[in-house]
């Protein structure tokens, strides 16, 4: 009798095996592994409800390596670049797939724009996939603003809200507006001027260089410059009249988090940090007036060392110009809701899962 059904048997064993095998696996946490510019980023999230963007981050790498440099000087990685890299990546991979039990297709690869200018990309993607048995994507540059629109609102909030980031070389983002037929349409926003850029602009037009460092010098042309600064953002904002409606407006970048960190001194959990014209004013005052507090500050918050290490002054200077210009031009600014996008290193892994979700629209 037993051996008669000896293959019945079997395949229930096998068949019971492999549902056990898939209950095991979480089908709400996700993993996302950036190859960027300066760094590898790893991100683990337990997502409860996507289109309110609740997650959890569960776990979070950075490894630091100097890939774009490279890039921009030869044209093409370098051996031990793709080496490190194929090394990097496999290990994280084999951490979270051991630690969390993902589903495979719940784990995103990719890489920033700038690896798509090198020679040998073919090498490094060869060499990820000899070593994880996964390939990776790079990020269209035409569409970066986009996924980080997507990933930086919350879905819920797609139809409501406009999104800027403000970044070293220039400050993006947009908006989603609801046209026929259930389709979305995404409207790009972008000025030419970052907190890099802007700082070197105005530095330019210090006659004598010898007076370039002057903070005293510096904050007079600063001032003087943003002249220029809010012309171009009043054409930015002009060209896209729709964003008067909008009743959210979510910021992230580098400015934001150096504002977010310095100003608020506190280690907010929540993802989204609510903001106001008032604290932006303030803390303006104090970056030109009393940065003495900041410094501070600084010794005893590791936090905000870090963004005094990561910018000066001047950057700092130019990084709120920016964010206060943008903010000042937006229409009834008043009767809108400010947030500072906290989790910026796993917007593209949000995109992602947003975009694989049958109760989201993203029919762009």
């Amino acid at each position: 009798m037993l051996k008669k059904n000896k293959p019945q048997i079997l395949f229930f064993i096998l068949l019971n095996l492999f549902f056990s095998i898939n209950s095991f696996s979480q089908k709400n946490v996700y993993a996302g592994i950036e190859i960027g510019r300066r760094a590898i980023k790893v991100s683990v999230l337990e997502v409860n409800n996507i289109k309110k963007a609740d997650y959890k981050i569960l776990y979070f790498a950075n490894e630091r390596i100097s890939l774009a440099d490279h890039i921009t000087a030869n044209g093409a990685l370098t051996q031990d670049d793709i080496n490190k890299t194929g090394i990097i990546v496999f290990d994280q991979l084999r951490k979270i797939r051991k630690d969390f039990k993902l589903l495979e297709e719940n784990i995103f690869i990719v890489a920033a724009p700038v690896f798509s200018s090198a020679s040998n990309i073919d090498a490094l993607k060869s060499k990820v996939t000899s070593l994880t048995n996964k390939s990776f994507d790079i990020i269209d540059v035409n569409e970066e603003a986009k996924i980080l629109v997507k990933g930086a609102i919350p879905p819920v909030d797609y139809s409501n809200a406009l999104l800027l980031d403000i970044g070293a070389k220039s400050t993006r983002g947009g908006y989603i507006e609801e046209i026929d037929d259930n389709k979305l349409e995404f409207i790009p926003l972008e000025l030419d001027f970052g907190t890099t850029t802007l700082t070197d602009a105005v530095k330019k037009t210090v006659a004598n260089k010898n007076q370039t460092n002057d903070m005293a010098v510096y904050q007079e042309k600063s001032f003087d410059f943003n002249t220029v600064l809010r012309k171009k953002i009043k054409e930015m904002l002009d060209a896209n009249p729709l964003l008067a409606k909008k009743e959210k407006i979510y910021l992230s970048g580098g400015a934001v988090w150096a504002f977010s960190t310095l100003y608020y001194d506190e280690n907010v959990k929540d993802h989204y940090v609510p903001l106001t014209m008032e604290d932006i004013l303030y803390y303006d005052a104090i970056l030109k007036n009393n940065f003495n507090k900041f410094n501070n500050l600084a010794k005893t918050n590791k936090e905000a060392a870090r963004v005094l290490s990561t910018y000066d002054q001047t950057y700092l200077i130019s990084a709120n110009n920016i964010l206060l210009s943008c903010v000042e031009g937006i229409p009834n600014l008043e009767k809108k809701k400010m947030y500072f996008v906290k989790e910026g290193q796993v917007t593209w892994l949000i995109s992602h899962i947003a975009d694989r979700s049958k109760k989201i629209n993203t029919n762009f």
